[in-house]
């Protein structure tokens, strides 16, 4: 059974019209970078969720995009709806408004439609920088919410007065550490744009953390969602879709990239979405070569398998291979995220994935394996050792004083795999010759 993770604490929703300052407040609070932060509006679409503790009290905040009540436009409107999932959960509702311009009518329709949640609100004017500017402040109680606190976000300048009084009826947290649970697995979720991710991340969480439409580049922060299954936590992240460099030129794109690679390097397992419809391409190709250079296994996912005309999976195996080569390791899943076909069976390939990524093996499997490896076949290697794990890497002696050619260091790769099971992940060989071998051969 799957269901979305809760810790039980109380919830703060930051809430506003588009560019008021949320996603900066959101990251005062939280202490990180989840939120991205520029200066076009609207950067922010999905839910964002972080953790926060003020004077021993822990709460949990939620970074909701900008809100344009009454806008029909898809976007807007879906960003309402994620919104009004977050009041569900609010325990404390913070309204954050630009100090330095003029009340609009998009804020008195919000401040409205805020009060009759009858949940408490306060009323955070942003932006007020400088105390000659707190006068105006006082311009703000027209709104009829209570209290009103100036701030600003991006100098941290009255935060801790916000959280003092958000936070004043909170529970104190345990002073007891308390034993973490068995360690989540982390899980990117990466592709071109609209390729189907965010669909992807609300099938396999059964929730709707993430806007899903039509248009292209709808998700620009990196959405995560935790899913328990048995026993096991699995932290999905649906990151931005990645375009290629010469047409990403927004800097809330550019950043998306950056961010998209960050979840990358931060992730355990990596999973890399291609239309089924579009085919593998290029970029695909290019995406995916990101998470093989941080060294994480991949999970290759065919998406929207169910709208492909011929459905030959044997065929489109053959084209995904053939276009991304240096994957030859990772398993390819046919899905359809919207249906929730075979969607499940993601869970177990990167339970694997996960196992393979960690696995280590003993020195007297490795000798055995030398001796396999003399016997069958040219290659004459002394030994072998694992070096490390995540990814698996091994050292091996040769009686060579020159490097392994490509064709060997594949080979061994390939019978490595194969003969300890290690799935999809990649596996790293760094070649040595024998101490004093490569001297004596030059004599």
């Amino acid at each position: 059974m799957l269901m979305a993770q809760s810790d039980g604490n109380p919830t703060v929703v930051i809430v506003g019209r588009p560019n008021v300052g949320k996603s900066t407040l959101f990251n005062a609070i939280t202490g990180t970078r989840r939120s991205i932060v520029g200066d076009e509006p609207g950067i922010t679409r999905d839910r964002i969720r972080g953790q926060a503790t003020f004077d021993g009290r822990p709460f949990e905040v939620i970074d909701t995009g900008g809100i344009i009540p009454n806008d029909d436009d898809l976007i807007p409107s879906n960003i309402l709806k994620q919104a009004r999932k977050a009041f569900d959960e609010a325990t404390q509702i913070v309204f954050v408004i630009d100090g330095r311009t003029e009340i609009t009518s998009a804020d008195r329709d919000l401040a409205q439609m805020l009060r009759r949640l009858g949940k408490p609100i306060t009323l955070a004017v942003n932006k007020i920088d400088v105390e000659k500017r707190e006068i105006l402040t006082s311009d703000f109680h027209v709104l009829g919410l209570q209290p009103v606190i100036s701030i600003s976000a991006e100098h941290r300048i009255g935060i801790d007065n916000l959280l003092e009084h958000i936070t004043a009826d909170f529970p104190v947290g345990p002073e007891k550490i308390v034993e973490p649970p068995k360690r989540p697995i982390k899980v990117a979720i990466i592709g071109r744009p609209n390729v189907g991710k965010s669909t992807l991340l609300n099938s396999l969480t059964g929730t709707e953390r993430a806007i899903v439409s039509p248009i292209a580049g709808t998700t620009r922060d990196a959405v995560d969602e935790t899913v328990t299954v048995g026993d096991q936590d699995f932290v999905f992240v649906d990151t931005a879709g990645i375009r290629r460099k010469g047409k990403t030129t927004l800097m809330a794109e550019k950043l998306s990239v950056m961010m998209a690679r960050r979840h990358i390097s931060m992730a355990h397992i990596v999973i890399v979405v291609i239309d089924a419809l579009e085919g593998p391409t290029a970029q695909d190709a290019h995406i995916a070569g990101y998470a093989h250079e941080e060294g994480r296994p991949i999970i290759i996912c065919v998406n929207k398998w169910d709208a492909h005309p011929t459905r030959k999976t044997k065929e489109f195996t053959e084209s995904v291979r053939e276009e991304l080569k240096f994957l030859e390791y990772a398993p390819i899943e046919f899905i359809s995220a919207t249906k929730g076909t075979n969607v499940k069976r993601l869970f177990d390939l990167v339970q694997s994935a996960q196992e393979a990524m960690n696995k280590r093996v003993t020195t007297g499997e490795l000798n055995r394996f030398v001796d396999y490896i003399t016997k069958e076949t040219n290659m004459k290697v002394k030994y072998i050792t694992q070096a490390g794990v995540r990814p698996p890497s091994f050292v091996v002696f040769t009686d060579k004083s020159k490097p392994l050619h490509f064709s060997e260091e594949r080979f061994l790769i390939n019978q490595i795999r194969k003969h300890f099971k290690f799935g999809p992940t990649p596996i790293e060989i760094k070649a040595k010759s024998t101490p004093g071998r490569g001297r004596r051969d030059e004599k």
